[in-house]
Parts: structure tokens; C-alpha cells; sequence
């Protein structure tokens, strides 16, 4: 057994900080998670640098948020010479996987984003951010029955089935070729068949993202007027009524994705440090809101565990950010002192998304968020208001240094 342990990242889309069984979710039908979560340490205050897709995913690989690491607009792609989580690992000794969902490669913005066009988009060996082993696709948001390519597949090939249990087989066949030393699909540079090298792998998962009406591998979606809502979603009109159809469904791919991961984590061997997370959440109706680019605690706020080999289980409640996802993946104790920064960069003209650039700067127990020209917009005192129903920045943006409204 390796002195230094694997690491496995398993990144969802969409999934929210508070929709977890353990985080006390009483629609959240999550056992796995939950079983990991009382193995883990658990930070309950984690934050996506950027509440969307590529802008998120930029981040995380890089270290760097957006623009700073050329990723400005929606459509932007990674830059190809960017220093990933490939690159920072693989300097470590790691040998290099990705599997899932890419989401950072030059799209044709006249293209339907949901559906085959996306989901069979050939991502160029360039462009795989320099994964040593790369099996994968672009977008397209199929979550049953997705197309892969890349190591071992020259073009995309349909792989039936729900697409996080797909995307869970594939992984367990790449640790198992990994663990008997051998190229698990095709070749296998950079001597990534050595079994004695700790591995660096990230399943990529585009589930519990919509459509949410999609089928969840059987699992029957929880009756809409069932459902526990939170006080911020606005009763009796239009808003309550969208936001029990959409989380009829997000409950149904959250237990069904949790179900693949439960078989993925129980094969795992013992040396291995299991990070569980999501590149942002989803608002769901809170405060009359839907998707996600907002600043708010439902979109910007993500799951975060890490389960350690020998650290003993923890509940962190100091903010951090996802920035620092790669420190904490080698040492999940080094957390960095002080508040985080989120933002977003740009509008995405997209349904219901935000309608405004932003940044904002997160503490324990408070948030500031100012618009693209430096003004107040929001602010909230998440200790007493964590429902974050009474704006406050008005009255307490004189306590912030001007330095940090522009960071």
C-alpha cells in the first residue's frame, strides 16, 4: 500500500449544501452521503468560487478564479496552455484521470446546449487540460444513456444506462486497471500503469442538474406537495408551484446519484482520500428565484467532504472556497485563514439566470455582495438570518474596507 494516499474528487453539478440527509434535508434521501459525511471531515460553510458551470469548473482546476484564468464568458474555453489540477498533481508523482462531464472546451453558442449536438462535441487531446487519461464529453446534459470519448474511443460512443451509474462504472474500471498495474481502456502515458503510483482521479458528474422531468434510474420522484420548502420560497402563486415540480425531480436524481456513489465508494480500497462536492447549487424558488448565478446562500454555497484515511471525522464551519480544493485534497487541514470571495464575471443570457455581475466576500457568519460598478447590493448576517430574508448593507457596508468590493 502507497505511504501516500489516492484521491478521488467527485464533483456534481447543481447539488446544494443543504441537500443532504446529513445537513438535515428532510426531503434528501441520501444514506451514502450520509454514511460518508460521519467519516468525513465536513465543512459546512464551503463556497464555489463562481455559482456556474464552466466559470466554476475553470476555477476549481486551476486554482484561479475567473477572468484572471481566461474564462470571462460562458462560452469562453479553458485556456490551453492553463495549469490544472493535471498538471499540479501529476508534478506530485499522481498519475491523472478525468472522467465525466467537461463543460470547458470552445462551444458553438448556436447550438441547442441540451441534447446530442453538445453531448457528442469532440473535445481535442489539447483541450483535456492535461489528463493523462481523459474519458468524457462536453455538455449536452443527457442524464440517461451519455456519449464518452476520448481514451479509448476516437469518437463518441452511447453508453446506455443512468449517467451517473455509467459514469461510476467507468471509473471502477480505471482504479481496476490501475490496481493490476494495467491500461484499463487504451494507452496509458507517462507510466500510469505503475500500480506503486498514487493516483489523482476526478468523476465528473452532471447530475442533479436539469432537466429535472428526466428519469432517475427508477427512482420515483417524491409527491410535490410532499415536500418540505424552506421559508424563503414565496407561497401560494407560481413560484411555489415551479419550485415543487423542480425539486420533485432534483430529489429523485440526488437519491438516485447517491445510490451510484454508494457503490463507487464502497469498492474503494483503504488508502484512498474521498472528496465529495458540487461546482454550485441551485436557488429552487428561494426568494422568488430559480437556477443558479445568483449570490445567495442556495446557489453559492456547495457540499464539501473529505474522507480521510487516518484524520478523524470533523465539522468545519470556517467559510472556504473551492479555490482551495486541491491544497485541502493533499492536506485537509491546511485551511486558509479569512473570508472567501465568490463572483460572477459576466451575465449569462440564459432563462432564468442572474441578471447582473457581481462579487461578493463571505465570513462565518456574514456576507457583502456589491454590483459590477462597486455599489452595495446585498448583505446578509447569516448567523441570525440564514434564510437571508433581511438585507442589510445599507446599514453595514461602512464596516468593510473599500479594498475588498472590487476584489
Amino acid at each position: 500500500m502507497p505511504a501516500v494516499p489516492s484521491i478521488l474528487w467527485i464533483l456534481t453539478t447543481q447539488w446544494r449544501a443543504q441537500s443532504c440527509g446529513y445537513a438535515g434535508d428532510a426531503n434528501a434521501r441520501t444514506p451514502h452521503l450520509d454514511t460518508l459525511a460521519a467519516q468525513s471531515r465536513q465543512f459546512t460553510a464551503a463556497i464555489t468560487p463562481h455559482p456556474f458551470g464552466p466559470f466554476a469548473r475553470a476555477a476549481i482546476l486551476t486554482g484561479v478564479p475567473c477572468p484572471q484564468n481566461g474564462v470571462r464568458e460562458y462560452y469562453d474555453p479553458l485556456p490551453r496552455d492553463a495549469t490544472t489540477a493535471a498538471h499540479f498533481f501529476r508534478a506530485r508523482g499522481y498519475a491523472t484521470a478525468w472522467i465525466g462531464k467537461w463543460h470547458l472546451a470552445r462551444r458553438d453558442p448556436s447550438a441547442p446546449l441540451i441534447g446530442e449536438p453538445h453531448a457528442r462535441m469532440v473535445v481535442a487531446p489539447e483541450d483535456r487540460g492535461g489528463f493523462e487519461h481523459w474519458e468524457g464529453f462536453e455538455s449536452g446534459f443527457l442524464l440517461n444513456d451519455p456519449w464518452l470519448h476520448g481514451s479509448g474511443h476516437g469518437e463518441p460512443t452511447r453508453f446506455p444506462g443512468y449517467q451517473s451509474d455509467v459514469l461510476v462504472d467507468r471509473t471502477l474500471l480505471y482504479l481496476a486497471g490501475r490496481t493490476a498495474g494495467l491500461s484499463p481502456i487504451a494507452e496509458d502515458p507517462g507510466g500510469q500503469r505503475d500500480p506503486r503510483r498514487p493516483w489523482f482521479c476526478i468523476l465528473s458528474l452532471e447530475a442533479p442538474h436539469p432537466p429535472y422531468a428526466a428519469p432517475a434510474a427508477g427512482i420515483a420522484p417524491p409527491a410535490p406537495e410532499s415536500l418540505v420548502l424552506p421559508a424563503n420560497v414565496p407561497r401560494g402563486g407560481e413560484v411555489e408551484t415551479q419550485a415543487r415540480r423542480e425539486l420533485s425531480g432534483y430529489y429523485a436524481h440526488l437519491e438516485a446519484t447517491d445510490r451510484a456513489l454508494g457503490r463507487l465508494i464502497a469498492a474503494l480500497p483503504p488508502n484512498v482520500r474521498v472528496v465529495f462536492t458540487s461546482v454550485h447549487g441551485d436557488m429552487h424558488g428561494a426568494h422568488g428565484l430559480f437556477r443558479k448565478g445568483w449570490p445567495h446562500e442556495e446557489s453559492v454555497r456547495v457540499p464539501l467532504l473529505i474522507r480521510d484515511p487516518v484524520l478523524p471525522p470533523e465539522r468545519i464551519t470556517r467559510p472556504v472556497s473551492l479555490l482551495q480544493l486541491r491544497e485541502l485534497s493533499l492536506d485537509p487541514t491546511a485551511i486558509a485563514a479569512g473570508p472567501v470571495h465568490c463572483s460572477m464575471p459576466s451575465v449569462v443570457n440564459l432563462p432564468h439566470q442572474c441578471d447582473r455581475a457581481w462579487t461578493g466576500l463571505r465570513t462565518a457568519t456574514r456576507k457583502w455582495v456589491f454590483a459590477a460598478d462597486g455599489q452595495p447590493w446585498l448583505g446578509f448576517d447569516l448567523a441570525s438570518d440564514p434564510s437571508e430574508i433581511r438585507n442589510w448593507t445599507v446599514e453595514t457596508v461602512a464596516e468593510l474596507p473599500l479594498t475588498s468590493r472590487s476584489t
